[in-house]
């Protein structure tokens, strides 16, 4: 079965990339990139934050989203020329009719789909980084970025002065040719660009790389590699309309996943956004005895009054209170006084406010109070998101949420403008969210596959 496979998957991506919507997607997308430099410049932001201002900032999201949107439609677009066409055609007969199983053909199929997909996007990633690493064009004074603009220029005509030559002198495909050549040239370009400035100067490299925003275009290849499933499997049972509108409406659903489903999911409101937390004794940064107290510091002053001395204390990195660091325990009841002492034997234990440092709810001291151990994953820090009740979880939605393909899991961009580094363990929780997707588009594919009439 490998072997037949990979037979599969290699006849699939020749066919793919062979395709001329293929190439033109491709070409499409840098034109849009190039517009991306002149139409970004609206941003009424002047602050500089991750290394980026802006505008710049708007490029990135705006040159993000034209490759997410491209590389849906070539996802639908070949997805469907390679399976749902065949069996249109009748032609995938002489495939199922070898003893060959079925599930090979749609794990082939997809195979051979993943890879030019692969392809596509690692191109329209280089144009975007190119289009990054030039920046907008504010006025008429601004001048471009030279070696970004050789770069670009030398990789498509190389490119397609190549496909041209081997067409009329070889007979070799020209969409195919010029795309397996676009793709080296075009990463050894983008690479070129960040050893000199726009003045043609040396460069350290690293000035023009941020692992942030690599990080964000692998997640969104994986965003895509996810649509490609959805368009497989569509394409068993479905036209190449019908498989570009399921495919388009999973792109546009998993978007607005959060919004109709996920929100539902968790149910927990915060109270304040926590600027800084601090030990009270220096250098003490454990958070999980009786006694352990902490300085929190909110951003702005709670709306209403909330904090009170015995106000339950949990918090969390996310704002609707999914993956909460504080466990659940009973709250404080009663009146408290000035300041809230350690509970008697036998209290079970819990976080609390302790002592108020203003008078507004602001600034507060929290302590771990209570006989009964209770254990905080970590101590609070900047960033967490404070609320003064446990979480509550909508077993029904959380389900749908799940099954769901999510496509803001794999959109990083608010890290990348806001400064925030991507931890590893999310690259790797997202990557494997997005393999067990993939495995279900598929398997679902599989079952569609099983029972359809191609003869």
């Amino acid at each position: 079965m490998p072997v037949q496979l990979l037979a599969i998957a290699r006849n699939t991506f020749i066919e793919a990339i062979r395709q001329p919507v293929f190439f033109v997607i491709l070409l499409l997308s840098g034109l849009l990139q190039i517009l991306n430099t002149w139409g970004t410049n609206f941003s009424m932001e002047y602050t500089d934050s991750a290394g980026m201002t802006g505008d710049d900032k708007l490029l990135l999201d705006v040159g993000l989203a034209t490759v997410f949107v491209c590389g849906m439609l070539l996802a639908a677009f070949v997805a469907t020329a390679v399976l749902s066409r065949e069996i249109e055609n009748k032609t995938v007969l002489t495939v199922v009719s070898k003893p060959i199983s079925r599930t090979a053909v749609v794990l082939g199929k997809f195979l051979g789909v993943a890879v030019a997909i692969t392809i596509a996007v690692m191109i329209m990633l280089s144009m975007l980084l190119l289009a990054v690493r030039h920046g907008v064009l504010s006025n008429a004074t601004d001048t471009v970025d030279q070696p970004v603009l050789l770069a670009a220029a030398l990789a498509v005509g190389l490119s397609m002065v190549i496909g041209a030559w081997c067409n009329f002198y070889y007979g070799w495909h020209f969409a195919q040719t010029a795309t397996l050549v676009l793709l080296p040239t075009i990463l050894f370009g983008w690479g070129a660009t960040t050893f000199v400035n726009p003045d043609w100067q040396i460069q350290h490299p690293l000035d023009d790389i941020r692992a942030e925003v690599l990080i964000a275009c692998y997640c969104l290849l994986l965003a895509i590699l996810v649509l490609t499933a959805a368009a497989t499997a569509a394409s068993t049972r479905l036209g190449q309309v019908m498989t570009i509108v399921v495919c388009a409406g999973v792109f546009v659903f998993g978007l607005l996943a959060n919004h109709f489903v996920g929100r539902h999911a968790f149910q927990n409101q915060p109270v304040g956004l926590i600027a800084t937390a601090e030990p009270t004794i220096v250098g003490d940064q454990r958070f999980e005895d009786r006694g352990d107290r902490y300085r929190i510091t909110l951003l702005a002053p709670p709306a209403d009054d909330v904090i009170r001395i015995g106000t339950s204390f949990y918090y969390g990195p996310n704002p609707n209170g999914s993956g909460m660091l504080a466990p659940a325990f009973e709250p404080f009841i009663g009146e408290a006084e000035d300041e809230l002492p350690l509970s008697s034997t036998g209290e079970p234990g819990r976080i609390a406010v302790v002592e108020m440092a203003s008078d507004n709810g602001q600034e507060f001291f929290v302590e771990i109070v209570g006989t009964t151990r209770i254990e905080p994953t970590r101590p609070p820090q900047q960033d967490d998101y404070f609320f003064t009740e446990p979480t509550r979880t909508n077993p029904i939605a959380l389900g749908l949420w799940g099954v769901v393909p999510n496509m803001q899991a794999f959109w990083l961009l608010d890290a990348v403008s806001q400064n925030r580094v991507v931890p590893t363990a999310h690259v790797g929780l997202v990557s494997g969210y997005a393999a067990m997707q993939i495995g279900a588009l598929l398997a679902l594919g599989v079952i569609l596959f099983q029972k359809r009439d191609v003869g």
